[in-house]
């Protein structure tokens, strides 16, 4: 298994245990139109969490690494929702909150290796 499959692994395992740690900062940046917002935020904490643990193994793997694809894209509207002003920004600046788009795209094309 490759040092970057792991670290990505690790990587949406903790951002997912964040979301149970921290689910108000989710609440903040999630778009008002979505319902169940706080439901929302464990699910995509748990979703994450489960995908982190799938890349390790070879059998789920390719699934793992489509679904973060999926909940990658979905997540564009939230950095697009934080760029709607101060209230949604949670204090981040505005050049960090422009350049985790393009990184939204890195982030998929780093999944997509392993599909």
């Amino acid at each position: 298994m490759n040092w970057d499959l792991i670290l990505m692994g690790v990587m949406y395992s903790f951002a997912g245990t964040i979301h149970f740690i921290k689910p108000k900062a989710y609440l903040k940046v999630m778009p008002r139109f979505f319902k169940a917002r706080k439901f929302l935020v464990y699910l995509s904490g748990a979703i994450e969490i489960v995908l982190g643990i799938g890349l390790f193994f070879q059998k789920t793997r390719s699934l793992a690494a489509t679904a973060i694809i999926l909940i990658l894209i979905a997540f564009l509207s939230v950095h697009f929702n934080m760029l709607r002003g101060e209230k949604y920004a949670m204090g981040i600046p505005k050049w960090i909150l422009l350049l985790r788009i393009p990184l939204q795209f890195v982030l998929i094309w780093w999944a997509y290796l392993y599909i």
